[in-house]
C-alpha cells in the first residue's frame, strides 16, 4: 500500500470519526433540550426554606419527582394548592415521612461497588437528629402522630411485593430515647389468641396509632395479616387477611390498605379498601386501578396515594367511603406528608 493510498485512508477516518462525534453531542444536546422542555412544562420548583412546623397554614410535603436540579428533594406546597410552585429544601430522600415536626428520611449511599442504604430522623428543620443503617432498599416509612416513634421498611431481597419471592426488615425507633427496635419480626405473634411461630415471616408497612400502639402488614404461609402492634408487650396480633401497608385514619377507626383481588394481573394484583377497626367490614374505595402503595389519610375522608406517572409517580386522591370517583392531586410526586 502506498503511503498515498495510507494518507487518504487516515483522512477519512478522521472524518469519520469526527462526524460520529459531532452527531453524537447534537443527540446529546436535542435530549438535553427534551428534557429542560419537560421541565418546563412541569411544575414550577425553586429552592428555599422548609419546615416541618409551617406557620402559614396547612402544607404538603413530597418528594419531589420533577425534572431539573431538585428532583428527589423533600419540597413542599400550599396544601390548598397542590399544583402551585414548590420550595425545593435540598434534602434529598427515597422515601419521606413526617409528623409533629419530626421527619424520616431513607436514603441511598453511592459506593463504587455498591449502593447502601441509611435511615436518617430529622428536625423540624431537616437538619440531622441520628442516622441509622438501612439493611435493603427503602420502601416504606412512617412517623407517629406524636413525632416520638418512627419506623420504616427495606426490602432485603427482593424489590417488589406483587411476587413471593422478598423479605422485608421493619425497624422502630423511640427519637425521645434512641432505643430501636431493628426486627419487628422478633415480636411475639398472636393469632386467633394462640402464639404462632414461622421460619417465613415478614413484616412491613407500619400505621402507628400512638406512641405505643401500631398496625401493620404480616405475611406468613402465602397470606398477609393486618396486625395490631403493641410496643411494651412486643407482641403481635392477627386482626384481618389480605391487608398489605395499612394506613390507620386520624380518628383510628378505620384502615385503608392494598388487597390483592381475584382475576387481577399477577404483575398489578392490589386494590385499595378500607376496614372499619370496629365491625370488620371492609369496602372497596372508587379506585379501580392496582395501588402499590401506602395511602395517606389527607383527612377524615380522604385518601391520597401514589400511582406511575411520566417521572416516576404522580399523587392521586380519592374518598374513603367508596363514593366518587379518583381524581389526579399532584404530577411528579411521591411520599406525601401533611403538616399542620
Amino acid at each position: 500500500m502506498s503511503r498515498t493510498v495510507r494518507l487518504v485512508i487516515l483522512t477519512l477516518a478522521v472524518l469519520l470519526l469526527g462526524s460520529v462525534g459531532t452527531g453524537a453531542v447534537l443527540y446529546a444536546a436535542h435530549r438535553s433540550g427534551l428534557r429542560d422542555q419537560q421541565q418546563a412544562d412541569g411544575p414550577a420548583v425553586h429552592a428555599g426554606t422548609v419546615s416541618l412546623r409551617p406557620t402559614t397554614g396547612r402544607r404538603l410535603v413530597v418528594r419531589n419527582l420533577a425534572w431539573g436540579p431538585h428532583r428527589d428533594e423533600i419540597a413542599t406546597v400550599p396544601a390548598d394548592d397542590p399544583q402551585g410552585p414548590r420550595t425545593a429544601s435540598g434534602v434529598k430522600c427515597l422515601r419521606f415521612h413526617a409528623a409533629a415536626g419530626t421527619g424520616i428520611c431513607l436514603q441511598a449511599v453511592h459506593g463504587a461497588l455498591q449502593d447502601t442504604y441509611r435511615a436518617v430522623v430529622l428536625d423540624a428543620h431537616l437538619r440531622e437528629l441520628r442516622r441509622f443503617p438501612a439493611a435493603g432498599i427503602p420502601t416504606r416509612a412512617r412517623v407517629s402522630p406524636s413525632g416520638h416513634l418512627v419506623a420504616w421498611t427495606v426490602f432485603v431481597s427482593g424489590d417488589s411485593y406483587a411476587g413471593t419471592d422478598f423479605s422485608t426488615r421493619t425497624a422502630v425507633v423511640d427519637t425521645r430515647t434512641w432505643a430501636i427496635d431493628d426486627n419487628l419480626e422478633n415480636f411475639r405473634v398472636i393469632e386467633d389468641g394462640r402464639p404462632y411461630r414461622a421460619a417465613d415471616i415478614n413484616v412491613w408497612g407500619v400505621t402507628f396509632a400512638d406512641d405505643d400502639r401500631f398496625y401493620a402488614t404480616l405475611a406468613t404461609g402465602g397470606r398477609t395479616h393486618l396486625v395490631r402492634g403493641d410496643l411494651a408487650a412486643r407482641t403481635l396480633t392477627t386482626l384481618h387477611d389480605n391487608v398489605e401497608c395499612p394506613s390507620l385514619s386520624p380518628d383510628g377507626t378505620r384502615v385503608a390498605y392494598k388487597k390483592r383481588v381475584a382475576g387481577a394481573s399477577s404483575d398489578a394484583p392490589w386494590r385499595l379498601y378500607v376496614l372499619d377497626l370496629r365491625t370488620m367490614k371492609e369496602s372497596p374505595t372508587a379506585e379501580r386501578r392496582s395501588v402499590d402503595d401506602q395511602a395517606l389519610w389527607a383527612d377524615a375522608s380522604t385518601l391520597v396515594y401514589a400511582l406511575p406517572g411520566d417521572y416516576g409517580s404522580d399523587l392521586w386522591t380519592v374518598r374513603a367511603d367508596g363514593r366518587g370517583t379518583a381524581r389526579p392531586l399532584m404530577t411528579s410526586a411521591v411520599a406525601p406528608a401533611y403538616l399542620g
